[in-house]
C-alpha cells in the first residue's frame, strides 16, 4: 500500500471549479474530482499554518492550548508512527515555516525530507542592495515593523533569482515529489507528502499563467501581496489581485496534473491512496477583507476543499456531505496502513465516509488561539466571541517556548509557571505562559459579538440570525467538545461559559445583555458616537500608546472636539484627529488600523 498527499496553503475553495467557480482555469482539478471523492463539508481545526500542521500530525485540536508552535515532546506524529511501523515517509516542501524556530520539529519526523527555497520572506538569497520599498507587488500600509519590512526586502532578493518557471519553489517541490514517485513506484509501503506554500500570498507566478486571465489590451496587475486587514482598494484592484491568485491556482493545477499523469502511467490507482488538501482558505475581498486572522472565520477561510481517493473502496466521482475536519487526516492514513491509532488522537478515520458517507461527528469546533471559538454542524455556524473586551484569562501551554520565527522573549516567560499534565501530555507537566489575543491590541475580536449563520439559507454569511435556542444548543455542544479536548479552565472563563450548568436560551439573552454593557469610549459619553467609531477610538488608544498615555489622548481629543465645535463623532472625525496625535510617518498604518477597527461585520 502507498499513499500520496498533495497539500496546499491558503486554498480558497470558492475559487475552484469543483466548488462552482467557472472562471478559474483548472482542468486537472476537474479531472481530480472525477478520480476522487469530493468533500462538501470539510472544515479546518486550528489556524494558521503550523497549528494546522500540528493537527495533521497529532489528529487533535491545537488552538485551545497553543498558538503557532512546533511539535511538542509528548505529541503523537502520524508520519513518525508510520515510520516506526515500517512505512517509509518522505516530505518534499517549499513551506519555509518548517525551517524556523516555530516549526522546526515537523520535518524531522519523516524518514527523509527535501526543501526548496524562495517562498515569501524565506531568508534564502543574500542581497544587501535591495530594499523593502522596492517590492513590486506589496500594497496596503507599508510595514514598518522589522518582520514585515524584512519579509518584503527578502522577497525582493529571492525574486531576482527566480527567472524561469523551473526556478519557482513550487516547480522544484513537485519535481522532487515526481522524482520520488518515479524512483519508488514499484516499491511498497510508503507515504509521500508533496507540500507547496502556494497559493499563499504573495501570488507570484510565471507570466504565462497570468496571461490566462488578461483581457485583450489590458495590462497585468502588478499587485500580488495583500495586507492582513480591510479592503480599501477599488473594485478594479480587487479584481486584479484575484486574477493574480487565479494565475497561481492555474500553476498549482498544472503541477497537480503531473502527479495524476504519473499515477495513470504507473497504474497506481489500485494500491495508492491520494489526498489533496489545504490548511485553510484565504479572504480575497469577500466581506471586504483581505487575508486571515483579523476578521471572523468566514467560510472562505474555514470551509476547505478536500479530495480523497481510497483504493480499498474504489469510490470516485462522488460527493460527500458528512462533516469532516483536518484532524481526521492522521487517523485516516494510520487506518489505511493498518496501524494502531493512538488514544490521544480525536479525529476519525474517514474510510466509511468515503465509502458510504457515514458521519463521524455531529459538530466540529475550530478557531485561532485566543480569538473567537467557532462551531458548525454543517448547516449552522456559530462564532462565539470572548465575554469581555480584555479577552482574559488566557495562557499557552508548552514545553517548546518558541513562536513563528524566534524563541519566546524572556519577558514573556517571566510570568510562566509549571502546570500539572493535561490528558494528552503523556504525564508531562507543561509550562503555563500568560498570553493575549494576537491582534487584540489594535482591534479585539470582542467587537464582532457572537455571530450565528444558517448556511443553507445564507451561504455567503451576510445575515446573522437571532435564535437564542439554536445558540444555546451550539454553546452546549461547544462546551462538551472543549471538555473532550481537555481545554484549560480559562478558555471557559474568557468565553463566559458555565462549566457544569447546561446553557438555556434565557441564559443566552442574559449573556448578550452583559456584553452590551461594555462601552469602548467610557468617559466620553458627552458625545454622540457612531457605533463603529467607538471601536476606532478604542483601537487608537493602543496605536497612540508609544506617543502618549491614554489620559493624555482623551484630553487631546476633548480639546480637539471643543476647538471644532464637534459633538457627533464618526470615522471622519477620528481620521482628522489622527493627524493631530500620530506622527506623519506612522499615519498610513494608523488609518489602516482605524479602518480595521471600523469593520464590525
Amino acid at each position: 500500500m502507498k499513499a500520496i498527499m498533495v497539500m496546499y496553503d491558503s486554498l480558497n475553495r470558492h475559487f475552484l471549479p469543483n466548488y462552482g467557480n467557472e472562471l478559474t482555469k483548472m482542468p486537472n482539478f476537474r479531472r481530480l474530482g472525477e478520480k476522487c471523492v469530493t468533500f462538501d463539508n470539510s472544515y479546518v481545526g486550528s489556524l494558521p499554518c503550523m497549528p494546522a500542521r500540528r493537527e495533521l500530525h497529532t489528529g487533535r485540536l491545537n488552538f485551545l492550548h497553543r498558538g503557532w508552535c512546533p511539535l511538542e515532546p509528548f505529541d503523537d506524529s502520524m508520519p513518525e508512527i508510520l515510520k516506526k511501523n515500517g512505512i517509509y515517509t518522505h516530505l518534499v516542501s517549499d513551506h519555509q515555516h518548517y525551517w524556523e524556530d516555530g516549526g522546526a520539529t515537523y520535518h524531522t519526523r519523516y524518514n527523509s525530507w527535501e526543501c526548496s527555497r524562495g517562498q515569501e520572506g524565506d531568508p534564502w538569497k543574500a542581497d544587501l542592495k535591495v530594499r523593502a520599498e522596492d517590492h513590486p507587488g506589496s500594497f496596503g500600509p507599508f510595514p514598518r515593523d522589522p518582520i514585515g519590512n524584512n519579509m518584503r526586502r527578502q522577497d525582493c532578493a529571492n525574486r531576482r533569482h527566480i527567472k524561469e518557471e523551473k526556478d519557482f519553489p513550487q516547480a522544484k517541490t513537485f519535481s522532487n515529489g515526481l522524482a520520488f514517485i518515479r524512483g519508488n513506484q514499484d516499491c511498497d509501503n510508503w507515504f509521500l507528502q508533496i507540500e507547496t506554500f502556494d497559493p499563499h500570498e504573495p501570488f507570484f507566478s510565471p507570466e504565462e499563467y497570468q496571461e490566462l486571465y488578461r483581457m485583450e489590451g489590458e495590462e497585468l496587475c502588478p499587485l500580488d501581496w495583500p495586507p492582513y486587514g480591510p479592503v480599501t482598494e477599488s473594485k478594479e484592484v480587487v479584481s486584479g489581485v484575484r486574477n493574480k491568485y487565479r494565475a497561481l491556482l492555474s500553476m498549482c493545477d498544472h503541477y497537480l496534473g503531473l502527479v495524476l499523469d504519473l499515477m495513470d502511467e504507473y497504474e497506481m490507482w489500485d494500491d495508492t491512496m491520494l489526498i489533496v488538501n489545504t490548511d485553510h482558505g484565504f479572504m480575497l475581498g469577500e466581506h471586504l477583507w483581505w487575508a486571515k486572522g483579523v476578521m471572523p472565520l468566514y467560510n472562505e477561510m474555514a470551509r476547505t476543499p478536500l479530495f480523497i481517493w481510497d483504493p480499498r473502496s474504489g469510490v470516485k466521482g462522488e460527493r460527500r456531505q458528512s462533516l469532516v475536519q483536518n484532524i481526521d487526516l492522521a487517523p485516516t492514513l494510520l487506518d489505511y496502513f493498518q496501524t494502531d491509532i493512538p488514544k490521544d488522537m480525536q479525529g476519525s478515520a474517514l474510510r466509511d465516509v468515503i465509502k458510504t458517507d457515514k458521519p463521524v461527528r455531529k459538530y466540529g469546533i475550530f478557531g485561532l488561539f485566543g480569538s473567537m471559538i467557532n462551531i458548525t454542524d454543517g448547516r449552522y455556524i456559530y462564532m462565539r466571541g470572548p465575554a469581555k473586551k480584555e479577552n482574559q484569562p488566557l495562557a499557552e501551554y508548552t514545553l517548546m517556548p518558541t513562536v513563528m520565527r524566534s524563541r519566546m522573549a524572556p519577558e514573556k516567560l517571566q510570568g510562566m509557571k509549571l502546570r500539572q499534565p493535561f490528558s494528552f501530555t503523556k504525564g508531562c507537566p507543561v509550562l503555563e505562559i500568560p498570553s493575549s489575543e494576537e491582534w487584540g491590541a489594535v482591534a479585539s475580536c470582542f467587537r464582532y459579538g457572537d455571530l450565528l449563520f444558517n448556511l443553507e439559507n445564507d451561504p455567503e454569511q451576510k445575515h446573522p440570525l437571532d435564535d437564542p435556542d439554536k445558540e444555546a444548543e451550539l454553546i452546549n455542544a461547544m462546551i462538551r467538545l472543549m471538555k473532550e479536548n481537555d481545554a484549560p479552565k480559562e478558555q471557559f472563563c474568557r468565553m463566559g461559559f458555565p462549566v457544569e450548568e447546561c446553557v438555556t436560551a434565557e441564559m443566552v439573552l442574559e449573556m448578550r445583555k452583559e456584553k452590551e454593557t461594555y462601552d469602548p469610549v467610557s468617559g466620553l459619553e458627552e458625545y454622540q458616537w457612531e457605533e463603529p467609531a467607538k471601536w476606532q477610538f478604542s483601537a487608537l488608544k493602543n496605536v497612540a500608546s508609544p506617543y502618549m498615555k491614554e489620559e493624555e489622548l482623551v484630553k487631546q481629543f476633548k480639546k480637539f472636539c471643543s476647538a471644532g465645535g464637534i459633538r457627533s463623532i464618526d470615522r471622519n472625525v477620528i481620521e482628522r484627529f489622527i493627524d493631530t496625535v500620530i506622527p506623519e510617518t506612522d499615519r498610513e498604518s494608523a488609518r489602516f488600523t482605524m479602518e480595521m477597527a471600523y469593520r464590525l461585520n
